[in-house]
């Protein structure tokens, strides 16, 4: 769309169009939801990928949206392909250990979830989500603009929005999401500040091509490698099956010293391999928090809100959580079904998972290639099988940045003021490891359906009512949903072999996000409950 075509005024305005601000669009737009999202970049850089992990959790969103299937068609780099990472002292030297199956790629169906993890690279994930948001039609994409401005109030939100040929006009908005990350104007608009550190070590990426990686046998099939030994330490992988690589090289300081991009990827492979460089970027991870979500009308997504460090492929994915929580809640709000309260529970929801995300991530610090270096490991004889095989034991410290699905599918709300506690067990938060649970706040426990369905394909688009007991009667709360104008679907899975034990009870209440907000055997006030769960009574100290 023109600028000459941008509205004056808008429902919700989106300040940054990456994967955060897409999402959010996406769940908005869906639901009918009129959303300008305002996005600077005009060209997606394919050379420089950043995030390169989409989630067993993301890919269940994208389920939802109808995408999962489009992104698998569309990433270079096939989950038959490679689903190990793999630790060597070089891609032609010798392999020290790996971990089978990291980041939830599995080629067969797990019980666990509806989806496995893919590779993409966020480029191209974003060009999917642009897509997407571009073929609803309550959603507007002003690309090659920027929001230079926010004027946060009680009422409306006032911003400023920059045209390719800097001329600037006002949007007034009922409500903005600050996904415009941590160089954006949002954050600064309603107060908020980053709060933690950053890595001990710089680190550079490197884009590259190579011929001899194609022609060559190497030492393992991976979709990671990480190189232990060498005289540059860091990990690398492909980004597609035609010859693109990344690299990551760590502990290079491009300022204090004078990096060579191929001879740092030479010293990486372990041979002077032929290297045609395609991009370079330096950077340093941050674990940063900011100590507030939101102001009266601006809430922070994303970035904005949260910068995680990269081991173990989170940061993007937690962005997709946010906009997804907000997403929903905020067209509840604006369709009128939930007051405004329910966006009080933003926040309480989120930031636990981002500092619970952050920790996690950040703990690997530590654990850098650098911090395994050591002499003789390319030895072939029984000192260099002595090392490795030491190696590969202190290694297995690793293993929670790789097999983290007590990460990804494990973080709830059990303490959300729009979650109603049933006294019941919570299992204790663990990363590699993964407990389903239907306790209240947590995601709902994954099945699949003696047709082949996924349980979660049988959700309503809104509230949903599950039934699992031939006595339990969902007509209370059905029908004062129905009064009320709130869309509830009812669905009926009684007699599904196993699945009134797997949730837990005879009644269960699921939430657009996929998260469970009451279980019971009965209702027990219809009215009340709906006041809970949509926000009626969460209280002003909660924001």
């Amino acid at each position: 769309m023109t600028e000459a075509h941008v509205p004056a005024r808008v429902p919700v305005l989106v300040a940054g169009g990456g994967p955060s601000g897409l999402a959010a669009a996406i769940e908005l737009g869906r639901r009918g939801v009129e959303v300008l999202v305002v996005e600077p970049r005009t060209v997606l850089d394919p050379l420089r990928p950043r995030a390169k992990t989409t989630s067993v959790r993301t890919m269940e969103h994208l389920r939802r949206w109808g995408l999962a299937d489009r992104l698998r068609a569309a990433a270079p780099l096939p989950v038959a392909h490679a689903q190990d990472v793999v630790f060597c002292t070089g891609l032609f030297g010798h392999e020290i250990t790996r971990f089978p199956e990291a980041f939830g790629l599995w080629t067969e169906p797990r019980r666990i979830a509806a989806e496995a993890g893919q590779q993409a690279p966020q480029p191209d994930v974003e060009v999917l989500l642009r897509a997407a948001a571009a073929e609803l039609a309550s959603v507007t994409l002003l690309v090659g603009s920027r929001v230079t401005a926010v004027t946060d109030g009680p009422d409306e939100v006032r911003a400023t929005v920059e045209g390719p040929d800097g001329a600037a006009r006002e949007v007034v908005a009922d409500w903005l999401l600050g996904c415009d990350g941590s160089g954006g104007v949002s954050r600064r608009a309603i107060g908020a500040r980053y709060e933690g550190s950053s890595g001990a070590l710089p680190n550079l990426s490197v884009t590259f091509r190579s011929r001899a990686l194609e022609e060559r046998p190497l030492c393992a099939l991976g979709v990671h490698y990480w190189v232990i030994g060498t005289e540059r330490g860091g990990l690398m992988g492909r980004l597609d099956l035609d010859g693109t690589w990344w690299a990551i090289v760590q502990g290079v300081d491009t300022v204090a010293e004078d990096a060579d991009p191929v001879a740092l990827v030479q010293a990486m492979v372990g041979a002077d391999i032929d290297v045609e460089v395609l991009a370079t970027d330096p950077w340093q991870a941050r674990m940063l928090l900011v100590d507030r979500y939101r102001g009266e009308r601006v809430l922070l997504v994303g970035d904005s809100a949260h910068l995680n460090p990269p081991w173990g492929g989170h940061g993007f994915n937690t962005c997709v959580g946010d906009a997804v929580n907000v997403g929903w809640k905020l067209a509840a709000v604006l369709r009128g079904w939930a007051p405004a309260g329910l966006l009080d529970s933003y926040e309480p929801e989120r930031r636990p998972v981002a500092q619970r995300t952050i920790e996690a991530a950040g703990s690997q610090e530590a654990f850098l290639a650098p911090a395994f270096s050591g002499r003789d490991l390319d030895d072939d004889g029984p000192t260099g099988w002595e090392l490795r095989a030491a190696l590969a034991e202190a290694l297995q410290v690793k293993d929670p940045e790789f097999h983290s699905l007590g990460l990804v599918l494990g973080y709830d709300y059990p303490d959300s003021p729009v979650v109603v506690p049933d006294g019941g067990a919570v299992p204790e938060p663990a990363l590699a490891t993964f407990t389903p649970s239907g306790h209240p706040g947590a995601r709902l426990p994954h099945a699949w359906l003696a047709d082949g369905d996924s349980l979660f394909d049988r959700l309503g688009p809104e509230l949903t009512l599950l039934r699992l007991d031939r006595d339990a009667d969902p007509a209370p709360l059905a029908d004062e949903a129905r009064h009320r104008g709130i869309p509830l679907a009812v669905v009926d899975l009684r007699g599904v072999p196993g699945l009134r034990e797997l949730l837990g009870e005879d009644l269960v209440l699921v939430r657009p996000d996929q998260h469970v907000a009451w279980r019971g055997g009965a209702v027990p006030d219809a009215g009340a409950l709906l006041d809970r769960v949509l926000g009626a009574a969460v209280p002003a100290a909660a924001r």
